[in-house]
């Protein structure tokens, strides 16, 4: 597995011109390989998919496709409920400030509320780590989502790495160092 995901060439003069799509290349000499090639965030799913059927004749009692109606986990909200949510979240929680409120809406859904639970104050999620980021969301990535490092929660989990400094970063990731071992070993787990 590599999380590196090139471009196709699809003869564009440059990189920019190229095709975002994914193209999905088998190799079924010995033990089956699929390259993925390009693809977009927001078509993961179908790029998921697509990857399964291709590898499907390899694997018995592969189920179909399924994905296309399930929420991803706290996204079982209409697109138009989000301005809703944000709303919502700052009056159960009015310590955020809306882009605090909105950043978690967006990246966790009503999963927001379980990773501030009882908090009355940011204090109470702490240590912060830099860019509205805490201790209590760091604790849920690992848990949830096996983060197991803090280039992982800054870069792949929340992207809060574009407004992080470096003493920010070490600070997280000697906290996830030093964390409970209940919630390190929750990201270990993988």
């Amino acid at each position: 597995y590599s999380g590196v995901r090139p471009l196709y060439d699809d003869g564009a003069k440059s990189a920019t011109a190229a095709t975002r799509d994914y193209v999905l290349s088998l190799h079924d000499e010995g033990a089956p390989l699929l390259d993925v090639f390009g693809g977009k965030i927001t078509t993961y799913r179908r790029l998921a998919e697509s990857a399964l059927q291709d590898l499907a004749p390899f694997f018995k009692d592969l189920p179909g496709p399924w994905t296309a109606g399930v929420p991803l986990p706290g996204g079982d909200f209409a697109v138009a409920d989000k301005p809703g949510l944000i709303d919502r979240l700052i009056e159960d929680y009015p310590f955020l400030d809306r882009r605090w409120a909105a950043r978690l809406i967006r990246g966790y859904g009503r999963d927001a509320w379980e990773i501030l639970g009882p908090a009355q104050s940011p204090a109470d999620l702490a240590p912060a780590f830099g860019a509205t980021l805490t201790a209590a969301e760091v604790a849920w990535l690992m848990h949830h989502e096996f983060a197991c490092s803090a280039e992982d929660i800054i870069w792949r989990r929340t992207k809060l790495g574009l407004r992080m400094t470096e003493d920010d970063i070490s600070a997280l990731d000697a906290w996830m160092a030093s964390a409970p071992p209940a919630v390190r070993a929750a990201g270990e787990a993988r």
